[in-house]
């Protein structure tokens, strides 16, 4: 249920119930409602500056008088869906206190001290989750919150700016400041809603492997080590692998992530992606005298080892890939006069080539394997002298994730696959989910999830593509846990000891 401590808050958010102002009566509200899910919703006052009258703020914990706290999981979830409303919304630690807080003390809350209680007023206890999870300063007050939420329930806290510490509460524009926040609630309110819908109960099936791939894994360790043994700054072609968490983390140790080679100072230490590079990038770097760490996948490296093999016997090289994306790109510089990217079916049926008696196909090692057969087919079909690779070309990871989705699909209400929009093997991961039948949807980190998408899914399956870190599954499944009990079960196709040396550069 949603709650508001006034009528007048009622009135901006309809169904809510009122559950009293202040901290006896709010803890006589919580008491009432024992475990059920609850959203509280009403006006409060910012403690920093930066937030203005009418702003909402989205609890990411709760700290009661006694500085004891209690996590606020869906606050991320919550703040994007309100955002993508256009509200203007904050998300940090509320705190509450048994009075109206003006003047210092607001400063001495959002530096973390507990609210001024010396007046000696005995008040109900507040639900404790332990000390301050964050310690990150307080951005606004309240008078209930933190006897209203629950430990063990399902919580939110958002609450409507009035007074901040330029525009005091007892000063002229109250009201009209008042009404401001009360419109932004009105606002508000279908996404308060479309939380609650999305509360219940829920087994997490987390589908396996997931994550990180020994590609990934090596080309991550090869960027730290440089970093280690060269020191800041070590300059990276594109993306080391496709995930934007990965990269900020390892720009905030030193990386500096390029376009190209030729943006790169004389002499400096430049490490090559994972996705791998045309010939013409490794010329650059030498001419600039660059000293290259290349973290190419080996797995990449075996794809351009048979584009050259079948490009030097003069054979047309059929690519089946995304024309665009970096391996492709990669691919296609080993030989590109004698390159052809074959990006669908319909692409297979009217491919034109130099001589059929002499064609290859090569494919983007990220590919869905499904697709990748469907064109292979055709391919087979117009071309019988078709030289095919002797192993696979898709790599073990992607056929392995693959693999765990279509395990997980035929179990699942929904599919949640992390993963940056511009991972092929995350997109396929979700294109794979859809065709075996599983309401499917990728996501780059777990504010995206969609509330509405989630209501009524009693089983969700989780996985993540081989560039996304695991934190960030775990992140998911904290989301979900915020909405509900939740029991996480592990489903395993097979086990990964793929291993991959470091290049010899940073060995």
């Amino acid at each position: 249920m949603i709650m508001t401590p006034l009528t007048v808050e009622r009135w901006a958010v309809p169904g809510a119930r009122r559950s009293g102002a202040g901290p006896r009566r709010a803890a006589r509200t919580a008491a009432a409602v024992g475990d059920r899910p609850r959203l509280v919703a009403g006006a409060g006052g910012a403690l920093v500056g930066g937030i203005a009258p009418g702003d909402l703020v989205v609890a990411s914990e709760v700290r009661g008088p006694d500085g004891a706290s209690v996590a606020l999981p869906t606050a991320p979830v919550l703040a994007a869906a309100l955002r993508a409303t256009g509200l203007t919304v904050h998300v940090g630690p509320v705190v509450s206190a048994d009075h109206v807080v003006t003047g210092a003390e607001r400063a001495r809350l959002s530096s973390g001290s507990a609210p001024d209680v010396s007046g000696g007023t005995r008040l109900p206890p507040v639900v404790s989750g332990g000390p301050p999870l964050t310690g990150a300063p307080a951005v606004a007050v309240d008078t209930e919150s933190s006897w209203l939420v629950s430990g063990t329930a399902p919580s939110a806290v958002v609450r409507a700016i009035v007074d901040t510490p330029d525009h005091p509460l007892l000063r002229p524009g109250t009201v009209r400041r008042g009404l401001t926040a009360l419109r932004s609630l009105r606002r508000a309110a279908p996404v308060l809603r479309a939380w609650c819908d999305a509360t219940g109960e829920r087994e997490v099936l987390l589908a396996a492997p997931r994550s990180f791939c020994a590609g990934v894994d090596r080309a991550i360790a090869t960027v730290e080590r440089a970093l280690d043994r060269h020191g800041a700054p070590v300059y990276v072609r594109r993306q080391i692998v496709h995930n934007d968490h990965v990269v900020a983390e390892l720009e905030r140790r030193g990386a500096v992530f390029v376009r190209e080679a030729d943006e790169v100072p004389t002499g400096a230490v430049l490490v090559l992606a994972a996705h791998g590079v045309a010939p013409a990038v490794r010329h650059t770097a030498a001419e600039r005298r660059l000293r290259v760490v290349d973290a190419t996948c080996p797995l990449v490296t075996k794809v351009h080892a048979g584009v050259r093999r079948h490009a030097h016997r003069g054979a047309t090289v059929l690519l089946i890939g995304h024309a665009g994306h970096e391996e492709v790109e990669g691919t296609v510089g080993e030989a590109p006069d004698d390159v052809v990217v074959v990006g669908s079916v319909a692409e297979a049926e009217t491919v034109a080539v130099r001589d059929p008696a002499a064609v290859a196909t090569a494919v983007q090692t990220t590919l869905a394997v499904d697709e990748a057969e469907a064109i292979t087919a055709v391919l087979r079909r117009r071309f019988p002298a078709l030289a095919e690779p002797r192993t696979a070309d898709i790599c073990y990871a992607t056929t392995n994730r693959q693999d765990a989705v279509r395990a997980v699909a035929a179990e699942a209400d929904r599919l949640v696959v992390v993963g940056s929009p511009h991972s092929s093997n995350s997109v396929r991961l979700a294109e794979v989910g859809a065709r075996a039948g599983v309401p499917a949807v990728r996501i780059d980190h777990a504010a995206e999830l969609d509330l509405s998408w989630l209501a009524g899914a009693r089983r969700v399956a989780v996985t993540a593509g081989a560039s996304a870190p695991e934190h960030l599954v775990d992140d998911v499944v904290a989301v979900l846990g915020g909405l509900g009990p939740v029991t996480v079960t592990p489903r395993s196709t097979t086990t990964e000891d793929v291993r991959f040396t470091l290049p010899q550069e940073v060995s």
